[in-house]
């Protein structure tokens, strides 16, 4: 992922790479020049995308799509395509939470917010223990 296999020159669109002071360049990663975000919502943003050197603009830490509406975490019994940063390391098995953003393709709409990796059960698969809501509860005191 660190060199560049296409044809064309992958670049950040938000990092200016002409300047003209004199020296070592600095180069994507450690120290160097790259662009990322906190996507805010309570989600830390990966390291490897802070420090990598990849170059993905439909990453929601280092591109230009930005996440709003629902967030996803136990869905069943239906497939939901979703972009997967490189920033992920994932294995089948492993449950990720999912931000809705804006159409990516023809298909997808979500992007991987974070992956929470398979039980340290050897990759055993999890049991159903019921429906997660998201729910915000707002207690009244209508004594009065």
């Amino acid at each position: 992922m660190a060199e560049q296999t296409e044809k064309a020159f992958l670049k950040q669109p938000k990092v200016f790479l002409s300047s003209k002071k004199t020296g070592k360049g600095k180069r994507p990663g450690k120290g160097g020049n790259r662009f990322w975000k906190s996507i805010g919502l309570g989600f830390k943003t990966p390291r490897d995308a802070i420090e990598g050197t990849y170059i993905d603009k439909k990453c929601p830490f280092t591109g230009t799509v930005s996440i709003r509406g629902r967030i996803l975490y136990e869905k069943r019994h239906s497939n939901i395509p979703a972009h997967i940063s490189p920033c992920f390391r994932v294995k089948e098995g492993d449950y990720v939470i999912i931000g809705q953003c804006r159409p990516l393709s023809k298909t997808v709409r979500f992007n991987v917010l974070k992956v929470i990796p398979a039980g340290s059960s050897g990759g055993a698969k999890k049991v159903f223990t019921g429906i997660f809501w998201s729910v915000s509860v707002t207690i009244k005191d209508d004594l009065d």
